[in-house]
């Protein structure tokens, strides 16, 4: 992949393409058009390339999760499976989780976050070595970002406000992860998804309580 530095850093053709991708996504899912699925197929096969290939092995592999729910969730939307209200244009309405399934949220969480941090510890998989010739260990930063994502994407496909939470614990964590090994467009990157997460919050959360209303 051909390479090019900004101010020192270090930056490839295929992770800024990549990262112009991702922009599109977030603006996507904050509008929560029929667009976002297709891009989050997209997203997701990109970001599967950059995770295995900087060894940052839970997240690759929940990018392939992410690619197969992308297809589960278009379904959803489109009011093809668990039809519930829906807009005008066929479109599933954004609504609120309902509260029983906070608690097993929060199990699924905590356990898939003790689980892949343990494998990831376990094979030695989330190790990196640093340009100064430093190693270390990115296992519970995966592990838990990966989690998050599990139950995030589950979240987004049934169009629970709430999901944005998910992601706004993922994306500090992936910040620092992209950081340390040298991913600095997909850390700029991220940085926007998190000011999406705060301004999707409040969109999504007003569009569900206007739904409710009604």
């Amino acid at each position: 992949m051909q390479e090019f530095s900004i101010f020192d850093y270090q930056f490839s053709t295929f992770e800024v393409f990549g990262a112009v991708i991702g922009l599109f996504y977030i603006v996507s899912e904050y509008r929560a058009d029929r667009w976002f699925w297709p891009l989050s197929l997209l997203m997701s096969a990109f970001y599967t390339v950059i995770d295995f290939t900087n060894g940052i092995y839970a997240n690759g592999a929940i990018c392939v999760y992410n690619f197969l729910m992308s297809f589960y969730g278009l379904l959803v939307w489109r009011g093809a499976i668990h039809k519930r209200k829906r807009d005008h244009g066929g479109e599933r309405q954004i609504s609120s989780c309902p509260p029983r399934y906070w608690w097993q949220i929060t199990v699924l969480v905590v356990l898939l976050s003790a689980l892949l941090t343990w494998l990831l510890g376990f094979f030695n998989q989330a190790s990196y070595t640093l340009s100064s010739g430093r190693t270390i260990d990115l296992s519970l930063l995966d592990g838990i970002s990966s989690a998050l994502t599990i139950v995030g994407m589950l979240m987004l496909a049934h169009k629970w406000w709430q999901q944005w939470f998910c992601w706004m614990l993922v994306e500090p964590l992936m910040i620092t992860i992209f950081i340390l090994t040298g991913n600095y467009a997909s850390a700029v990157l991220y940085v926007v998804f998190e000011v999406f997460c705060i301004l999707g919050v409040i969109r999504w959360r007003k569009e569900a309580q206007q739904v409710e209303e009604n």
